[in-house]
């Protein structure tokens, strides 16, 4: 399975809760994928064509050819992986549903940065 390589705010407890519980739902021998702690890594997210602001407020996935993909594409591709998951994914992706998916996501990242002080 190609490797992706996935951006994830490690000072954000819900993120590393969310890393965590994708880690117990893959398949054992499964290790093609990357975690990368963007905190105080704005340089590191730069060069690799990530904005450091929206590297916090959404999830950043790299695919195996290098493109990055954002918010709930990013979620999709990564719930994907796991068989589990994969109907959730499907679910996600729906036209209908994904623009208000992406309103509520973007409005819980913004108000829990508000409520942190790290917006």
């Amino acid at each position: 399975m190609a490797k992706l390589k996935v951006y994830y705010d490690g000072a954000c407890p819900r993120c590393v809760a969310d890393r965590h519980r994708y880690e117990k739902l893959r398949i054992r021998s499964d290790d093609s994928v990357e975690w990368v702690d963007i905190s105080g890594k704005e340089e590191q997210l730069r060069t690799t064509g990530i904005d450091p602001y929206l590297a916090v407020t959404e999830l950043h996935v790299e695919d195996a050819q290098g493109h990055i993909h954002r918010e709930l594409d990013a979620y999709i591709l990564l719930m994907s992986r796991i068989p589990l998951l994969r109907p959730l994914a499907w679910l996600v992706g729906l036209p209908v549903l994904k623009p208000m998916l992406s309103w509520s996501y973007r409005h819980w990242v913004l108000r829990r940065l508000r409520r942190e002080g790290r917006l």
